[in-house]
């Protein structure tokens, strides 16, 4: 009897470490998939990136604002694969979200037309991204341009070509979620479903610009 009870209370052992040991990995890979593990940025880290990316960042928001027509916006991201991760497009209008769609689709024919671009038009906003160091771009005043995610949230700067009027910068330091730096650059975090909401905070005793 005692045996029959040490090898119930074994298996149930070996059990229960199975199930917490499962449980852990879920956790684990949940963590990951939501990007707990991902690396987070500071305005530190957008302002070391922004002078030295400036002029590219500039050109950037210039080339995409001359490309898109005046009844159209677009929000675009690449992730360097055959696939568009974000394919935002505005109209006349109509609103249409798009997400993962393939290069050569045609759902991207549809939504290149919408915007009168060619595929040679995606290569070189690509391009000119890559050579900026970010990943997504909106036009519009101000042009948004994504520079890298952390979990669910995405780390932006928002480039004015006009000068703010002191309204606009009002409106820009309200709340947490956006950063200024300078006229005409405005630093924003855009939070996900999940996770922080606001712009990060220095580290205390930080010693960057």
């Amino acid at each position: 009897m005692n045996k029959i009870v040490k090898w119930v209370l074994i298996s149930v052992g070996i059990i229960g470490g199975t199930l917490a040991g499962l449980y852990f990995l879920f956790l684990l890979a949940l963590g990951h998939a939501m990007g707990a593990f991902d690396r987070t940025y500071t305005k530190a880290d957008l302002i070391e990136h922004y002078e030295a990316k400036a002029p590219e960042l500039r050109a950037l928001s210039t080339y995409v604002n001359a490309r898109v027509p005046a009844h159209a916006s677009v929000e675009i991201e690449f992730d360097g694969t055959r696939t568009i991760p974000i394919f935002h497009v505005k109209a006349r209008g109509v609103h249409s979200n798009n997400w993962d769609v393939a290069w050569d689709s045609p759902k991207a024919d549809t939504l290149l037309q919408q915007l009168g671009w060619t595929r040679q038009t995606l290569t070189s906003l690509q391009a000119r991204l890559d050579r900026a160091g970010c990943i997504s771009v909106s036009s519009g005043e101000p042009c948004n341009i994504g520079y890298q995610r952390s979990g669910m949230g995405k780390f932006s700067y928002n480039l004015f070509a006009r000068p703010m009027s002191d309204s606009v910068k009002e409106q820009y330091n309200r709340g947490c979620v956006y950063c200024f730096y300078k006229p005409g650059v405005v630093f924003e975090y855009g939070g996900g479903a999940v996770g922080p909401q606001c712009f990060p905070s220095e580290p205390v005793g930080s010693s960057r610009p």
